[in-house]
């Protein structure tokens, strides 16, 4: 019998489908990625923010809100992150939301700068600059003014009453539901309104010939008027074992402008679960990120019980005091 030679030797037929050999572990590496790229909707994570937001896929959520911790130079405070490295401590952080965040979304940092030896930091001002040239478009500032912050003062500053909150988009075609956030016209109309003049009736234009005018008969019969950039909310909220928690009526003004019933909210540095629970009562989905176990576990144990809003919480929804 004639022996087949090695070059004789059938070939086995293969499928014309084109594909990428893989070993095993490049194919676990694939499965385990594929899991890893689910959306944790409704839940709070205990982790590094950095490291989690990695494992999100590409634009899975509506909104982000989050205060981050603040610069600070003690080691054993929320973070110790010192003014110097808050920029390229947090600019990893922000190409992650970035990504993760729709291209309709909006992103709101809470944040404020520390004074030191005398004057102000500039991380803030330097932070938004380089989340420009990452991309970011720095849409508007709101203000969020502390209206029952206790009075103060320094050698050379008075207490501070408000803080930052930087909005940012990725397009300037973004989702915002304006009349979701608007408020009394207030008592000022009564009077302002009663006797109109014929230059009242008309736009009236600026006499700076800024461009802007204003046609103060538009307001007549209105009970309703839009909000200015400024925030007039107490301090006080229902979650106070957090050493800088914000009321839970600042992260539901934003939820409710950018947002829709059913859309996510991402808060990353989530602390003791405030957005979440504005999430839950405003009926979104959340995802919380916190790295530190204790708030972690503050979180859990707020969102297991019913949210009851304190008369601060109360006053700030209606915007009273």
């Amino acid at each position: 019998m004639k022996k087949i030679s090695y070059k004789e030797k059938p070939k086995k037929k293969h499928s014309r489908k084109k594909h990428k050999s893989m070993r095993v572990s490049e194919l676990e590496g694939v499965y385990s990625q594929r899991v890893s790229k689910k959306v944790p909707l409704d839940q709070i994570i205990c982790g590094d923010a950095l490291e989690v937001l990695k494992s999100f896929p590409n634009e899975c959520v509506n909104l982000i809100v989050t205060s981050p911790p603040y610069a600070d130079r003690r080691m054993s405070s929320y973070g110790g992150i010192t003014p110097e490295n808050y920029v390229s401590w947090f600019l990893p952080i922000a190409d992650e939301m970035k990504r993760i965040l729709r291209n309709d979304g909006s992103f709101i940092l809470n944040i404020k700068e520390k004074a030191e030896n005398g004057e102000r930091c500039t991380y803030v001002i330097e932070l938004i600059l380089e989340m420009r040239r990452h991309g970011w478009l720095w849409t508007e500032e709101y203000i969020w003014h502390k209206k029952n912050s206790y009075p103060g003062k320094w050698p050379n500053r008075f207490r501070d009453a408000w803080e930052r909150c930087l909005h940012f988009t990725k397009s300037k075609q973004f989702k915002m539901y304006q009349k979701t956030v608007m408020v009394p016209i207030g008592s000022w109309a009564e009077k302002r309104l009663s006797k109109l003049s014929e230059t009242d009736k008309i736009r009236d234009e600026s006499k700076t010939q800024s461009g802007f005018g204003k046609n103060i008969s538009n307001w007549l019969n209105r009970t309703m008027v839009y909000p200015t950039n400024v925030l007039h909310l107490a301090t006080e909220s229902s979650n106070k074992n957090h050493s800088a928690a914000f009321p839970v009526s600042l992260p539901m003004w934003f939820i409710k402008l950018f947002t829709q019933e059913g859309d996510t909210v991402l808060d990353p540095f989530i602390g003791s679960g405030t957005t979440a629970l504005a999430c839950r009562e405003l009926n979104r989905h959340y995802i919380g990120i916190e790295i530190k176990k204790e708030y972690f576990e503050l979180a859990q144990t707020s969102l297991r019980k019913k949210y009851t809003p304190t008369l601060f919480d109360l006053l700030n929804e209606h915007g009273i005091g």
